[in-house]
């Protein structure tokens, strides 16, 4: 596998890229964990008539918007640079949140709440790409991993408002909090190189010659109108094909959680406070694990680390269902997070080591982009399980099922064949060959 080529791209300074990247990436984490937060009070609300189906189907509107904005802004990075892409979602989530709070019916906050997911959907692949390419190579799991964290804290910002204004203020006020993105629109336009670099032969000069060789006659391998073909080309596409469903299995666990963890821990007996402790726990979590997860991984485990990852969710969902002592509870919840939003992290690192500047905003976005199937299945999946059987312990069950799913094909990944010589720092041993 090739050593991430991102130091070169923004001069080598990561420092600033990783630390906007987090901002940004916490301001998305708390409108996309917003729902899950303000899911109680929004099911009581005496106008609107939400049900557990309806709150399901709210966040499965959140993800539907998800993959067009992955997609669309994946290929507008590779073409464009980072840059522009990024500064037209920051606008377009902020606009979004905004509508949000002003919506005077339960249809057009369901609107709005597809308008944000567009948003969501293309920030991260923006995000996680630019960072990519500013990252110290025997760092780069760490610098990602670190701007990452902003979902979780985003999270974590979430439940705190949440348990401090919730049930006195209507939930619509906490959506104006999204409107914070449109004051780093400086910011980005300063930071954010312009274009992308890439330096094939600084990269993996025997790929980019076998990918040349690999590519049919008359393409053009700078060409973004042609990058999907090239992750679809025999040389990627195994690694693409499994890196899409580990994203699927992992963005069910993950948004199936941001919609229902609260709403779960309440049919379990918690009161709404309570449940947004287990929240805050759950995203605290994905923050620790994510750098734990990251540090190992830079040691060229990171295959390993993803497999545990997803393991370690399923193990954190049974421990959930079953009655603990309040910290042992907490504490699997923290795990849940590290397991979730965590695992997620650690597979779009991976799609990062795994692909060339040239490739890497296409091959995020479209990895994002048809995982969020995942997270449009995600929370109407767990609604439909939990109005399906009568217990209070299907929910935390039915997240077993994807997390072994996950860690079943990341396993499947083929490790990169290396040639023979000293391992690169920074280089995972676990990921997957591209010759």
């Amino acid at each position: 596998m090739n050593p991430t080529p991102g130091a070169l791209a923004t001069r080598g300074r990561p420092g600033p890229a990783v630390a906007l990247g987090l901002v940004i990436l916490c301001i998305e984490g708390y409108d996309l964990f917003i729902l899950g937060s303000v899911g109680p009070a929004l099911m009581s609300h005496p106008d609107w008539d939400v049900t557990k189906s309806t709150l399901g189907l709210l966040g499965s509107l959140t993800a539907l918007g998800m993959p067009l904005g992955s997609i669309a802004a994946g290929w507008a990075g590779d073409l464009y640079g980072r840059r522009l892409p990024m500064l037209v979602s920051l606008v377009w989530l902020s606009l979004s949140m905004l509508l949000s709070a002003a919506s005077g019916d339960l249809a057009l906050f369901a609107a709005t709440r597809f308008l944000t997911g567009m948003g969501i959907g293309a920030l991260i692949p923006l995000v996680t790409a630019y960072v990519s390419e500013a990252a110290t190579p025997a760092r780069h799991s760490l610098q990602v991993g670190a701007a990452t964290t902003g979902l979780p804290i985003g999270g974590i910002l979430t439940g705190v408002v949440g348990r401090t204004l919730l049930p006195e203020w209507d939930f619509r006020w906490l959506f104006l909090f999204g409107v914070i993105p449109l004051l780093l629109v400086p910011v980005v336009w300063r930071l954010v190189p312009a274009g992308t670099r890439d330096h094939p032969r600084r990269d993996h000069p025997r790929r980019d010659r076998l990918e040349a060789a690999n590519t049919p006659t008359g393409t053009s391998l700078k060409r973004p109108a042609n990058q999907l073909g090239q992750l679809l080309a025999p040389n990627h596409r195994r690694s693409t094909l499994l890196f899409w469903a580990a994203t699927f299995a992992g963005l069910v666990i993950v948004y199936g959680a941001s919609t229902w963890l609260p709403a779960l821990m309440v049919d379990s007996g918690y009161d709404v406070g309570s449940s947004l402790e287990f929240s805050i726990a759950f995203n605290a979590g994905a923050v620790v694990g994510t750098i734990g997860a990251a540090l190992v991984a830079d040691r060229g485990l990171l295959k390993a680390a993803t497999i545990v990852s997803f393991l370690l969710a399923a193990a954190a969902m049974v421990t959930l269902s079953t009655p603990q002592p309040r910290p042992l509870l907490l504490a699997a919840s923290a795990v849940a997070g590290s397991g979730a939003l965590g695992t997620q992290a650690l597979v779009n690192i991976y799609v990062a080591h795994a692909h060339p500047a040239r490739l890497r905003g296409t091959a995020l976005g479209f990895s994002l982009g048809v995982g969020r199937v995942g997270a449009i299945v995600g929370p109407s999946y767990l609604a439909a399980v939990t109005v399906l059987i009568a217990s209070s312990k299907a929910g935390f069950y039915a997240f077993v099922v994807p997390a072994l799913l996950g860690a079943a094909l990341i396993a499947m990944l083929t490790p990169s064949r290396r040639p023979s010589g000293a391992e690169q720092p920074g280089v995972s041993a676990g990921a997957p060959t591209t010759s």
